[in-house]
């Protein structure tokens, strides 16, 4: 069974909300024919997953996109996702990758930049992610602490079958609650059995599979998914722009060179090539 979503959860008696997202197919076409290695797989993987856990907040229309900008042999790490949960992502490197497996050891000290885009304002909100650990979970972690305010605990999970994430929040206590009917140890609980999950159980349980093998004695709500699309057309009609804004006189000259121009698009991982016809059929005057 094929899942690619992501749902909300609340803990009823607790105060504790939380997301739980799963992708399989999705994120195998996202990698299909990249030849990441699996320390790659597993950092693209853990940023696409928070990536998803952002936008699926989103009030408004618009998208996320976080990246690092690495200062090692990888060099740019970048996974955007529309308020749609359509997403694409790519990792960019600068040499054969061999036995590095760290976030250091891939990126340096590369920096995490997040923008929040609202299409409706045409705005943009960018802020910086310390990189604070040794991992994307551990530096998002802290970041959602601080800057919601709320005690957050996350973990993700990826390889070459499928990413997955949990993450929880303690919200603050309900007004309507007296002293004897708040659980006082029910964040310590809830946190200590999400922490025996394994890479295994993350990438492949569904969310109610999942959520009853943690905390089959808890009351837990547990809402509607939202699914998750990987979109990555080919553009061709963006990609004749481009041609048409470098000018006749210098397409024609790279054609001449070259026999043909080849566009290759690295987010999307293709190659479109574009013949004499084609370069005739963009700078026909007649046609446009």
């Amino acid at each position: 069974m094929l899942m690619n979503t992501i749902k909300r959860f609340l803990f009823k008696d607790l105060d504790i909300r939380g997301q739980h997202l799963q992708l399989d197919d999705v994120w195998q076409k996202m990698i299909e024919d990249r030849h990441y290695t699996p320390a790659l797989i597993e950092v693209l993987g853990e940023l696409t997953a928070m990536t998803i856990m952002m936008a699926n907040g989103l009030k408004h229309p618009g998208k996320v996109i976080i990246q690092i900008q690495g200062q090692g042999p990888v060099n740019l790490l970048v996974v955007e996702a529309t308020h749609e949960l359509q997403i694409r992502g790519v990792a960019k490197t600068n040499r054969a990758l061999t036995n590095e497996s760290t976030l250091d050891e891939l990126l340096g000290d590369g920096q995490i930049l997040m923008t929040m885009e609202n299409t409706l304002t045409d705005s943009l909100f960018q802020s910086y992610v310390d990189r604070e650990g040794s991992t994307v979970t551990e530096a998002f972690e802290a970041f959602l602490t601080q800057s919601e305010q709320l005690p957050s605990k996350l973990w993700l999970a990826a390889n070459e079958k499928g990413i997955g994430g949990v993450l929880i929040q303690q919200m603050p206590p309900s007004s309507n609650k007296t002293e004897e009917e708040t659980d006082g140890d029910g964040w310590n609980r809830i946190s200590m059995l999400t922490e025996t999950l394994t890479t295994e159980e993350l990438v492949s349980l569904d969310s109610e599979t999942l959520l009853h093998r943690l905390f089959h004695e808890e009351v837990i709500e547990l809402f509607e998914p939202n699914t998750v699309e990987y979109n990555c057309p080919q553009d061709p009609e963006r990609i004749e722009m481009m041609i048409r804004s470098l000018g006749e006189a210098d397409a024609r000259q790279l054609l001449e060179e070259q026999g043909e121009i080849v566009v290759h698009n690295e987010m999307c991982n293709f190659h479109l090539r574009l013949t004499k016809e084609d370069i005739d059929r963009i700078f026909d005057t007649t046609a446009h």
